[in-house]
């Protein structure tokens, strides 16, 4: 899955490199101005991961416990992609800290409380419209990593974060929580090695 997953981000990042040689102006993300440190690589290869897989594909098991628990989460991620996107320096990602403190303890709190409900029955009835839902939802937050940008243009910029997300959505139902956070992990560790690398070269 991991070789499927890096063959479709090449054709995808062959395609923009493409866009940008005819003459079209493709916009930045808010992370491109950031120095890649041990704790920027932290946060994209373990923080990012996990977050991302309980808010957007931990809740396809229709679980009460789990569906509450997701959508503070994903108020939290709001939070956190909020603070990311608007940040000039380093220290200015901090918040990120408590607002996780935060986005944990009271989903902890809704685990512990509705640990005994069965799934919900809506759950199964609606799960292929469920299962689209979380790809979309995962590619369509991507978006906040833009500051300016049409929908026309910034769409197809995150049609890759789509794809990630819909193999990691049927890593999820197919083979468990814990292969989907693995490959995500592994995804955004060599994204980050080629981009530190490009870096590394371009100085």
């Amino acid at each position: 899955m991991l070789v499927l997953d890096l063959s479709i981000m090449l054709v995808l990042v062959s395609a923009a490199i493409a866009a940008l040689v005819v003459g079209v102006d493709l916009p930045e993300t808010a992370l491109a101005g950031l120095d890649i440190n041990l704790q920027l690589a932290l946060m994209v290869v373990v923080v990012a991961p996990i977050a991302e897989e309980i808010v957007f594909r931990g809740w396809l098991s229709g679980r009460p416990s789990v569906v509450w628990s997701t959508a503070i989460l994903f108020v939290g991620l709001l939070g956190m992609q909020w603070v990311v996107t608007h940040a000039q320096t380093f220290e200015q990602l901090n918040p990120i800290f408590w607002i996780a403190v935060l986005s944990v303890a009271t989903a902890a709190a809704a685990i512990y409380l509705l640990r005994d409900r069965a799934p919900y029955r809506w759950f199964r009835a609606i799960f292929p419209l469920l299962f689209w839902l979380s790809s979309l939802g995962f590619a369509s937050i991507h978006l906040l990593n833009y500051e300016e940008g049409s929908l026309a243009i910034l769409l197809p910029l995150v049609l890759p974060q789509f794809v990630l997300g819909t193999i990691l959505a049927y890593l999820r139902v197919n083979y468990g929580f814990w292969s989907c956070i693995l490959l995500h992990a592994a995804h955004n560790g060599l994204i980050l090695g080629i981009v530190a690398l490009a870096a590394g070269f371009e100085a």
